[in-house]
C-alpha cells in the first residue's frame, strides 16, 4: 500500500554492506579528525594570544580608535555630509615627490641623454621616492640573476650527481635562511646605511630565492629530449644547454619575474631601516607622528606594489599557457596574503 513504508532490503551482498560501513567509519573518521583540528588550532591560538601578553595588558584601544582619524581625516561638505579628504593625502604626495617628479621628467624632455646618464637616478628619477624603492627592486634581481642561474643549474641532480650538487643546494639554504632585512643590516658596516646596502641584501637574497625555483624547476623536465640528444652523440654541456634549459627558459624567466615582484615589496621593507625610498618616508612620518602623511605614503606603496605586480603577472601569463590571467579585482584582494608571503621569505 502507498501508505506503508516498505521494509529495508535485506537481500544486498555481504561484501557491498561491509563497504558501505567502511565508507561510514571513513567518514566519521574524518569528522572527527577535522573537530580534532579545529581544537587544537583554537588551544593554540589562544595560547598564542596569552604568549603576547593579549588578555593582560590594557590596551587602549578608545584612544586607537580615535588614531584612526588622523589616518583617514574626515571633512564635512556642506557642514554636515562627512567624507574622506584625500586632499591632505594628494597635498603631501606631490610636495615630497613620491611618485612622481615633475622637475625629472621636464630634464628628461629638454636633455635626454644628458638626463638619462647624467643624473644619479636616471629614469627612475622621474617616479619620486618610489623610482628609489623601484630601482632597489630591479637592480637587485638582475645582481643576483646570473649567481641564481648558476647555483639553481648545478643544484640540481640532473646536472650534478649527489651528493656533488648538495653544496649548491646548501648555499643556496644557507642564503634563504638569513631573511633580506638581516643581509642588509651585515651589508651597513661596508656600505653604510644606504641604498647601496638595501641594493646587495635583495640581490643575495634574490641568489637563494630564485636559484632554489630554478632547481626544482629543472627537477620536472622531460627525459625525452635528453635522451634524444644523448643518442645524437652531444657532449654533456650541449645536452645541458639544449636539452635541460631549453626546456625551461620559458619558467626561468616568468620565475625570475615573480622574484621581482617580491623584491620591490622587499625593498619597502627595507627602507624602513633607513635604507631609502617609500619605506623610509613611511618610517620617518610615523616617528613624527604624522599619520596622515604615512597614510599617503602606504598609498604610494599600494601603487608601486600592485604596478608592478600587474606588469609582472601579464608578461607571465603571456610566457606561460596553463598561468590564468589575474584580473585586477584578484590582484587587489590578495594583495594582502602576497605582502605576508614575500616579507617571511
Amino acid at each position: 500500500m502507498s501508505g506503508e513504508t516498505s521494509p529495508e532490503r535485506t537481500d544486498a551482498p555481504s561484501g557491498v554492506v561491509d563497504r558501505l560501513e567502511r565508507i561510514r567509519q571513513a567518514r566519521r573518521a574524518r569528522a572527527a579528525g577535522a573537530a580534532a583540528v579545529v581544537l587544537v588550532v583554537g588551544f593554540l591560538f589562544v595560547q598564542a594570544l596569552s604568549a603576547v601578553d593579549f588578555f593582560t595588558e590594557s590596551y587602549q584601544w578608545d584612544f586607537f580608535a580615535k588614531s584612526l582619524r588622523d589616518f583617514f581625516p574626515i571633512t564635512l561638505y556642506a557642514g554636515w555630509i562627512p567624507f574622506l579628504d584625500v586632499q591632505q593625502y594628494w597635498a603631501f604626495i606631490s610636495d615630497r615627490n613620491l611618485i612622481f617628479d615633475p622637475a625629472s621628467f621636464q630634464a628628461l624632455l629638454t636633455d635626454p641623454i644628458g638626463f638619462l646618464f647624467g643624473s644619479s637616478l636616471g629614469i627612475f628619477s622621474i617616479f619620486g621616492e618610489a623610482g628609489v624603492t623601484l630601482a632597489i627592486g630591479f637592480a637587485g634581481t638582475v645582481l643576483g640573476f646570473p649567481l641564481a642561474l648558476v647555483f639553481g643549474v648545478l643544484g640540481s641532480e640532473r646536472v650534478i650527481p649527489f651528493p656533488f650538487n648538495f653544496l649548491f643546494r646548501s648555499t643556496m639554504s644557507g642564503i634563504r635562511s638569513i631573511p633580506a632585512l638581516v643581509w642588509a643590516l651585515i651589508y651597513i658596516p661596508l656600505v653604510g646605511l644606504t641604498p647601496l646596502a638595501a641594493l646587495l641584501a635583495v640581490g643575495t637574497d634574490t641568489i637563494g630565492n630564485l636559484g632554489r625555483l630554478f632547481t626544482d624547476e629543472l627537477e620536472e623536465i622531460e627525459d625525452g629530449p635528453i635522451e634524444a640528444m644523448q643518442t645524437t652523440g652531444a657532449s654533456r654541456p650541449q645536452v645541458i644547454v639544449f636539452g635541460m634549459l631549453s626546456q625551461v627558459r620559458t619558467s626561468f624567466v616568468a620565475w625570475t619575474l615573480y622574484i621581482l615582484e617580491i623584491n620591490v615589496r622587499v625593498a619597502v621593507s627595507l627602507g624602513i631601516i633607513g635604507a631609502g625610498g617609500l619605506g623610509e618616508i613611511l618610517d620617518v612620518q610615523q616617528g613624527l607622528f604624522q599619520f596622515t602623511n604615512a597614510m599617503a605614503t602606504l598609498l604610494c606603496i599600494f601603487l608601486l606594489i600592485i604596478s608592478v605586480e600587474l606588469f609582472s603577472q601579464r608578461v607571465r601569463s603571456r610566457l606561460r599557457s596553463d598561468d590564468e590571467p589575474m584580473g585586477v579585482r584578484e590582484l587587489l584582494l590578495g594583495l594582502p596574503q602576497r605582502l605576508i608571503e614575500s616579507l617571511a621569505r
